[in-house]
């Protein structure tokens, strides 16, 4: 038996997401939503927060940085070499205490502002710890925050501004800044930690920290100075030359230490068809590799590359077929070993110039 995920929003009633009337009331709705007035003219990234089932601008200054209490749409607008036509993705991204609610919202409008803009976007789903390397490209540094704003349903107070500890992890391009508990224990010899105490921020080098990892913490360091307009005093600290009286301990608490997080494991790769033919819904099996010559414009495909899931949609695939292609990835995903991985939604058309697809059945 699986062990339970304390990933709620998994198991969220999503049964009437992206049918007929659905659609219509997007469409509609799209049109009253401020947020979205003015969305997606000009290249860029632009970023809502969902505040108590509301959308709410995220301050530019603040890209990159996400609340695990919460739940985020994110529009990247770009153009491709030597054309003028503008090309967008839409991600919803999940914090993983981001509430049932939250992440339905957060849903239910990404849909909308794809609606909002004539199905010209991609749609994307993004999980706390499971980016996708395309969402990840838009940001210099992927900061994750314990709290969120307050909800009616999720009463966490912001944890801006106070005493923090950053752990920064990974390698390369794929490298995190991720806040964690106050714990002494917490402090290892394989990464680089960054303590935050407003006035005084220190870096601390493990012995075993890789380059790209001190590289990426003295970048975030500068960051937060410049944040605190040059008034915060920064120091450098090898695990070396730190002895147990460093004063850096006395704002640690003790506790155990916290273990890596393991690299999430990869579902079975594979082509399913999604096809109501026979007057019925059913998701069969077409192939257990990756062949792009299984695909059928006749019907909607779950792609399963291992580490994401593509949804591509057939061009005449029938209008219920269509209509619920994040439905069919969130129902197929639940059961498998890593639910949480990207899911991509794309039409035929959107799938012959998307590269990250034709990428996966290299």
């Amino acid at each position: 038996m699986r062990k339970a995920t304390k990933y709620d929003w998994k198991d969220s009633n999503m049964a009437a997401f992206g049918s007929k009337e659905d659609r219509s009331v997007k469409k509609e709705s799209a049109k009253h939503e401020p947020a979205w007035q003015g969305s997606g003219q000009k290249v860029g990234v632009e970023i809502w927060r969902i505040n108590k089932f509301k959308i709410e601008k995220w301050p530019r200054e603040d890209y990159g940085k996400f609340f695990n209490g919460d739940s985020y749409i994110i529009l990247n607008t770009y153009k491709e070499p030597d054309t003028e036509e503008l090309l967008m993705d839409v991600h919803f991204w999940i914090g993983k205490h981001s509430t049932q609610d939250e992440y339905g919202t957060a849903a239910y409008k990404t849909v909308e502002l794809d609606t909002y803009h004539d199905d010209k976007p991609i749609q994307h789903r993004e999980v706390e710890g499971h980016e996708s390397e395309l969402f990840k490209g838009y940001f210099k540094t992927l900061t994750l925050m314990k709290g969120g704003v307050e909800t009616g349903f999720n009463r966490v107070k912001p944890t801006e501004y106070k005493k923090r500890l950053f752990q920064i992890v990974g390698e390369r391009k794929n490298i995190k800044v991720l806040e964690i508990p106050m714990k002494k224990g917490n402090m290892n010899s394989d990464d680089v930690f960054i303590l935050d105490l407003g006035l005084e921020i220190f870096q601390f080098n493990g012995k075993n920290a890789n380059k790209d990892e001190k590289f990426k913490a003295t970048q975030y360091l500068q960051f937060l100075k410049a944040d605190r307009h040059g008034k915060a005093q920064t120091e450098t600290l090898e695990e070396d030359e730190v002895d147990g009286d460093h004063p850096i301990w006395s704002h640690l608490v003790q506790g155990k230490s916290k273990r890596r997080a393991p690299e999430p494991p990869t579902n079975k790769k594979g082509i399913h068809r999604i096809s109501d033919a026979g007057g019925q819904l059913k998701i069969t099996q077409v192939s257990d590799t990756l062949d792009k010559s299984k695909l059928d414009t006749h019907d909607v495909f779950l792609v399963d590359a291992g580490t994401q899931l593509l949804v591509w949609i057939g061009t005449k695939a029938s209008v219920d077929e269509r209509s619920k292609a994040m439905v069919y990835a969130h129902n197929f995903l639940k059961d498998k070993c890593n639910p949480f991985c990207p899911v991509t939604c794309l039409s035929e058309k959107q799938a012959k110039k998307c590269k990250e697809f034709q990428q996966v059945f290299k």
